[in-house]
């Protein structure tokens, strides 16, 4: 499912400073091209996360650092992947925090109580008792996430996590045209560097 971009480096021997700089970075192209989905003339760049997932929670700081950074044409948007009926439940937690207006404070914390604290999503229970703690109504969460809204948000990003032909996580995507597997970057560090290099290419498209 991946295509890890080749280069050619002969037909660059005139460019060295384009070759080299496309040895460095891997990507993939996709086709065909999705549709964005922010605010007219700006880039955007996906991240596709999974909750449960140890790399995705890894790559939050480095993430935090960068959006603090983002130019004014450039807006991150995050998409749950969805592989299973667990994915499906975290991806339905994630679009109730946004549809309660608390996604912000709550998301990293969140990671951290998964991660750090060792809280099972799936145990209501528990999910209850940390949801209360944090100053959100269990009941009303609970609504939320069976609400219509929250449900055509998460049949959307099984969707997306197929157009994208997403097969693990963390991934990002720019514009709707390349996608960076952590595979593929490597790094913390490395995926965010391609990214950059990635929005580059993405705002001389325009």
């Amino acid at each position: 499912m991946k295509r890890i971009l080749t280069i050619a480096f002969a037909a660059f021997l005139a460019v060295p400073g384009l070759a080299q700089a496309q040895a460095k970075y891997a990507y993939t192209e996709l086709k065909p091209v999705q549709p964005t989905e922010t605010a007219a003339g700006k880039i955007e760049v996906v991240e596709f996360f999974w909750y449960g997932c140890p790399h995705c929670y890894n790559l939050e700081p480095f993430l935090e650092s960068w959006t603090k950074k983002l130019p004014a044409d450039v807006q991150l948007r995050r998409v749950p992947a969805v592989f299973s009926e667990r994915w499906g439940h975290d991806a339905a937690i994630f679009y109730t925090f946004e549809a309660l207006g608390v996604v912000d404070r709550l998301h990293r914390p969140f990671f951290d109580a998964i991660h750090r604290d060792n809280l099972r999503t799936d145990n209501q229970q528990a999910l209850s008792e940390w949801l209360q703690k944090n100053g959100v109504d269990a009941n009303r969460f609970f609504e939320t996430m069976k609400s219509f809204g929250v449900q055509t948000k998460l049949r959307r990003a099984i969707q997306l996590t197929v157009a994208y032909r997403i097969d693990g996580t963390p991934a990002m995507a720019v514009q709707g045209r390349y996608t960076v597997s952590a595979e593929q970057g490597r790094s913390q560090q490395g995926m965010i560097e391609t990214v950059d290099y990635l929005v580059a290419i993405a705002r001389k498209q325009k």
